[in-house]
């Protein structure tokens, strides 16, 4: 049995390693596409790219598993029925269930090595990934000015300029100095002019040529009554900006903590018990609030309008006030309602943002168990499957393989976002392709221990039986009329027969 086993796992690692890189390859390809306009045209580091592409891949391992798992386990049992090595081991006495025992112990090592995966490594690796990303959608684009248009991107100076016809001087330069945020309160026209970087690239150099500069002298007496300026006119000036606004700073990490992606089991758990905590003292003090703070205003009230007379008379609070007396009343009453009602609305939306905030750690939470399991389910998918449809490679198994995946992950997108919106709750949402995907794995799992085709099903059979009997009376009403035009032929042909030996 143990050669058995060392044959089984020699045919099945090397296709689970290989669909494994694909899928992680395919994963990061989306992402890539997904974020490639932030990327282009910042003259990034390598040593940033690369940081963000590995905790980019690695944050791709949980999603791959199960598909590497569905596809390798598809490509193994279908090259074992396809060369008959599979008929041959069943021959021998072996049942599938017992071929596919040492993978069965295999995928359970998976799943809960996938488990481990993302409650402990995939919160950093996304903490590193999404922190790296944000750095880098706040950088700004390298530094590129076009001409005739006012370019604002350098801090503290809007530039207009021309390029001359040997590409290589600038002319009509317009630049607005506004670094001492005092608004466009200097500018500086130059006929030409050279643009040039700093060896470290820390500032821009521009070397204007017959040029004039106007200067609002702010500093002056009544310059908001006589707005003073002074001209000077030069032949030679050099400006530097400094260029660290585009620069990639980094952000520090622990504001990113407290999101639930950056979260294991534990800690998640912890934040929603102390969410639920929180929701239910807001609603305590609330009510506090209002049952006391607004009692005490009517009191108040009712103390300012009479203290010598007794609010309740006869039963009747209002009894003691005339008309004008008891509009007065009316309104206050009125608009201390209004502001309660305000007041409710304002607690109850917040209340529901800190809820569905709650939904969302749930929701990450759940995460962690759904994609664990997908691998064990995947693998009673694909093994079933393989040893049916008797096809290897990576021709059919992959197209089978994909739109199983595409299912379970609309499947389980739909789940998650129907728990996002509070309609299902997480417990349920997040394992809504398990759920839908749990009676295929065991029909599949029956189907190929049965040695039944993928086709000879009662479900198929079902399927004929209805279609037999929604066009069965359209059958016999035509077979009716094929029977009653042979009738009326016979009926013709014999009495023709009979004509004669009547004459």
């Amino acid at each position: 049995m143990k050669t058995l086993n060392r044959f089984i796992f020699k045919s099945y690692l090397p296709p689970f390693a290989l669909t494994f890189v694909i899928s992680v390859f395919i994963l990061f390809m989306q992402f890539l596409w997904k974020w490639v306009d932030e990327l282009v045209g910042k003259k990034l580091d390598w040593n940033i790219l690369t940081e963000l592409f590995s905790f980019a891949a690695l944050s791709m391992v949980p999603l791959a598993l199960p598909m590497a798992v569905l596809l390798s386990s598809l490509m193994t049992f279908g090259n074992l029925a396809e060369h008959y090595e599979l008929a041959a081991m069943k021959s021998s006495g072996l049942s599938l269930m017992r071929v596919m025992r040492p993978l069965i112990v295999f995928t359970v090592i998976i799943s809960i090595a996938a488990y481990g995966f993302s409650n402990n490594l995939l919160p950093y690796t996304n903490l590193k990934m999404l922190s790296t990303l944000f750095d880098i959608r706040q950088k700004k684009p390298d530094l590129n000015i076009p001409d005739n248009v006012f370019y604002n991107q350098i801090d503290g100076y809007t530039i207009r300029k021309h390029k001359s016809k040997d590409g290589k001087s600038i002319e009509d330069v317009m630049i607005y100095d506004h670094s001492q945020d005092q608004g466009n309160t200097a500018l500086t026209l130059a006929k030409t002019g050279n643009m040039s970087t700093t060896k470290d690239g820390h500032y821009l150099v521009v070397e204007l040529h017959d040029g004039v500069t106007y200067k609002e002298m702010l500093d002056q007496p009544n310059a908001e009554l006589t707005h003073p300026f002074l001209k000077q006119s030069f032949r030679d000036e050099i400006l530097r900006m400094d260029l660290s606004g585009f620069k990639m700073n980094r952000t520090n990490e622990e504001l990113f903590r407290e999101n639930q992606q950056m979260l294991n089991g534990s800690q998640l758990l912890d934040y929603i018990d102390t969410m639920k905590q929180t929701i239910q003292d807001d609603k305590d003090d609330f009510y506090n609030s209002v049952t006391s703070a607004y009692l005490q205003k009517s009191r108040n009230y009712w103390k300012a309008m009479d203290t010598t007379k007794k609010v309740i008379h006869n039963g009747s609070i209002l009894a003691e006030f005339d008309a004008s007396g008891k509009k007065t009343v009316f309104e206050h009453a009125l608009s201390a309602a209004r502001n309660v009602q305000k007041s409710a609305e304002d607690k109850v939306n917040e209340i529901d943002a800190e809820e569905k905030e709650i939904l969302r750690y749930k929701i990450e939470f759940w995460r962690k168990f759904t994609l664990s399991f997908a691998c064990l389910l995947m693998f009673f998918i694909g093994a079933p499957l393989g040893a049916i449809v008797k096809k290897g490679g990576l021709g059919m198994p992959i197209v089978i393989a994909v739109g199983f995946f595409i299912i379970f992950w609309v499947l389980s997108i739909t789940g998650e976002k129907l728990s996002k919106e509070g309609t299902l709750p997480p417990e349920i949402g997040m394992w809504l392709g398990c759920l839908c995907y749990i009676p295929l794995a065991i029909w599949l799992t029956r189907q190929a221990t049965a040695e039944a085709s993928l086709f000879d099903t009662g479900i198929i059979r079902f399927f004929s039986a209805f279609r037999g009997f929604a066009f069965f009376g359209l059958r016999n009403r035509s077979m009716k009329k094929r029977f009653d035009e042979e009738m009326r032929k016979a009926e013709n042909e014999q009495s023709g027969n009979s004509d004669p030996e009547q004459n």
